[in-house]
């Protein structure tokens, strides 16, 4: 199910590059720190597929509002998010959950469990390499958004040159 919903979502980002590699290595990241992280099997689906869609809304906030900002994408996305995974099989209560973080993946108060946890730590990491961010961030994200052992652990191996400097 997972594939199907990543060969649609590829579809639907209409040859973007930058956000199908922005989902796809936020979704490889996730995957490792939910598997080291001992995730249940509907958990695990739940951040995989949430993964995937996350940034779902960009296109249309670009073009609606000019803007791809992280509150926009959140306020569009919950709905987007829902629509697209319509008809996929998933159960009701994936899709709502999924759609809940999608409208929240930008949101570091108020995290209520692993799977929101783990997508913010996973698109940390693939943004603080995409927007070239400095070591004062990347100490500031690890001190105070990053939770799990395994994310942190990923983090620290990933950035150890720009840590280190």
């Amino acid at each position: 199910m997972v594939a199907e919903i990543t060969k649609k979502m590829i579809d639907f980002s209409e040859g973007n590059l930058q956000l199908i590699n922005h989902f796809m290595k936020v979704h490889g990241y996730a995957k490792t720190i939910g598997q080291l992280e001992n995730l249940d099997e509907k958990t695990q689906l739940i951040l995989d597929v949430a993964t995937l869609v996350h940034d779902i809304a960009i296109p249309l906030c670009r073009e609606k509002y000019g803007t791809a900002r992280g509150d926009l994408q959140e306020k569009e996305g919950c709905v987007l998010a829902k629509d697209f995974l319509q008809g996929t099989g998933l159960a009701p209560e994936i899709i709502e959950r999924v759609a809940f973080l999608v409208g929240h993946h930008h949101t570091t108060e108020g995290v209520d469990d692993a799977d929101w946890q783990i997508l913010l730590e996973a698109d940390y990491l693939v943004n603080a390499d995409e927007g070239k961010q400095d070591k004062e961030k990347i100490l500031d994200r690890m001190e105070n958004m990053f939770r799990t052992k395994s994310g942190t652990a990923l983090l620290k191996s990933m950035y150890s040159k720009v840590l280190e400097g």
